[in-house]
Formats: structure tokens, C-alpha cells, sequence
């Protein structure tokens, strides 16, 4: 039997160029920094170097993470390697607003039941009983996909309350 994805969700080209090269040059200057001559302590010169290393890591991972795209199917929302993030039923709410604590372009979803820490750069990142996706994902699709939870939710509280 196959799948039926009702939304799916992938990085935009230009935003995921724009955000791994933002992290690439940053990498970069702060390696630049580290070992150019100048009247600095050897610790902080360390410390320069180790932060360069962990920007050029928060690329790489970036760069893995958004080849991943998000599906939203009957099952819940999972992603494209087949890890489910949110079952269907256990997602209780969606927030699209201004003021939420979600990346840009996104969305946050509240869960029913805690689940594992998990962080992809630019994709998504779950902490508890929150997930947020977006980052460097497509606006209008992510708009979208949060529509059809949204409408999801609804008709799940309808149904709830004729019984």
C-alpha cells in the first residue's frame, strides 16, 4: 500500500546556498582570525579556532540536513530518510504566529507527548514537546503544510465533540 503524502516540504535552493555560505565565510574568518599575527593570547587565540570549527561543522550539517525533505501523510509528519517526527495524532497544536518561537519561513507544532532532542540546521528541530520546522524551507509550501495540520485539528475536534 502506498503512501499518501497530503503536503510535502523541501529547502529552497537560493536560501540553503545563501545560509551554508553565510556559515562557510564565517567559518572562514573566524579560521583567518585565529592564525593571523597578532598581540592575542594563545587561549583566546584556541578558543577562536574551536569556535571557527563548530561554525564549519553547523554548515556540514546543514548541508546534509536540508537534502532531507519534510512529508506530512496520513501518518504524521516525517521526513524524507523515513524518520517519523510527529505522529498525526499526537500533534494538539500548530502555530503559525508572529510572536511564536519558531525558525523563519516556519511553523511550530506542540505534541501531546514529549519526544527525543533532534536539531537539523535549517530544517527542523524538536526539544521536548515542541517542533519547530522551517529555516531555509520554502515560505509557501511550509505555510501550507501547516494549513492542512491546522484543518486536520479541526476536523479531529469536530468529530470529538459530536461524541
Amino acid at each position: 500500500m502506498e503512501k499518501v503524502v497530503l503536503a510535502r516540504v523541501e529547502a529552497s535552493a537560493g536560501r540553503r546556498v545563501f545560509g551554508i555560505g553565510v556559515l562557510a565565510l564565517l567559518a572562514f574568518a573566524l579560521i583567518w582570525l585565529g592564525i593571523s599575527p597578532q598581540p592575542v593570547a594563545f587561549a583566546m587565540r584556541l578558543l577562536v579556532l574551536a569556535i571557527a570549527i563548530a561554525v564549519a561543522f553547523a554548515g556540514w550539517s546543514m548541508y546534509r540536513a536540508t537534502t532531507l525533505t519534510l512529508e506530512l501523510t496520513e501518518e504524521g509528519l516525517q521526513d524524507s530518510s523515513g524518520h517519523l517526527l510527529a505522529p498525526l495524532h499526537q500533534i494538539s497544536a500548530v502555530d503559525r504566529g508572529t510572536f511564536a518561537f519558531k525558525p523563519s519561513n516556519g511553523f511550530l507544532l506542540r505534541l501531546s507527548t514529549s519526544g527525543p532532542r533532534r536539531f537539523l540546521p535549517g530544517l527542523y528541530w524538536q526539544l521536548g514537546r515542541r517542533i519547530g520546522v522551517g529555516g531555509v524551507l520554502r515560505g509557501a509550501e511550509t505555510k501550507q503544510m501547516a494549513d492542512v495540520i491546522a484543518i486536520h485539528l479541526a476536523e479531529r475536534a469536530a468529530a470529538e465533540a459530536q461524541d
